[in-house]
């Protein structure tokens, strides 16, 4: 009885434990944003460039009639923003 009980103390112990070990990443160093006085995580930004430039890039192909070319017009509008997004971090924080 006693064995089973000190099991499952020690399991919650460590899925406790692990649940914390969740929380480093909570930084104060992580590059933010000043908005209307409160703090946005810069990625929100670069998220939505990239976000922007892909349903710009689905215009144009659609006003281009490219997309009917392009085999998968969807993944080629998901990675042109992805790749927007990942430029956008790279030329605003650098480090």
């Amino acid at each position: 009885m006693r064995d089973r009980f000190s099991c499952r103390r020690a399991a919650a112990g460590l899925s406790s434990l692990l649940g914390l070990l969740g929380l480093g990443g909570c930084d104060a160093g992580a590059p933010s944003l000043t908005i209307v006085g409160s703090y946005f995580p810069a990625w929100i930004l670069c998220s939505l460039i990239g976000v922007g430039v892909g349903l710009a890039a689905r215009a144009l192909l659609a006003a281009t009639r490219l997309a009917e070319a392009a085999a998968y017009p969807l993944v080629v509008c998901i990675a042109i923003g992805a790749i927007a997004g990942i430029l956008a971090w790279l030329a605003f924080y650098r480090a």
